[in-house]
């Protein structure tokens, strides 16, 4: 299978410290994404993303005034949000099995673990261009579909209702 072309893709990096926004900026300049905004900040970004429409938003777990998690929870529950159903992917220096966690229940797509390399975020960007998880709304989760496998499940439905 052939990879897919970054060209056409804006991405939204948000990460607090500006020399590792500039360093993944540079990696995905090396992918010829088209169009790379990166900023330090959670309102920053919430600002960025009520003005434009971004194909993935690469976002670090450590934020303020409100953190990575908060911000996806937010963006996925703004039902007219032009970035609502953007994937995201979350960045972390050292996420453990509780993190990673809220990350995929607040709506999280991809995650990475610094430090990574560039051939991580094609690999993460691939998956998302090449096989998109629909996006759902159950319940109190909006989001991509946690669901990585498909079968023909014949059992009953486990969820409470």
């Amino acid at each position: 299978m052939q990879k897919p072309s970054f060209s056409k893709l804006d991405i939204l990096v948000v990460d607090p410290s500006p020399h590792m926004g500039a360093l993944i900026g540079q990696m995905l300049r090396h992918l010829k994404v088209r169009r790379i905004d990166e900023v330090q900040s959670s309102d920053a970004a919430t600002v960025l993303l009520q003005s434009h429409r971004f194909g993935a938003i690469m976002m670090n777990d450590v934020l303020t005034p409100m953190n990575g998690v908060a911000v996806v929870r937010a963006l996925r529950a703004a039902s007219e949000g032009l970035n609502r159903d953007t994937p995201v992917i979350m960045m972390s220096a050292a996420p453990d099995a509780g993190e990673i966690a809220a990350a995929r229940d607040a709506g999280v797509t991809e995650f990475l673990r610094k430090p990574f390399a560039t051939q991580h975020i094609e690999s993460r960007l691939v998956s998302i261009m090449t096989a998109p998880r629909p996006f759902i709304e159950a319940g109190n989760f909006a989001g991509p579909d946690r669901r990585r496998k498909r079968g023909d499940y014949k059992g009953g439905e486990r969820r409470a209702r």
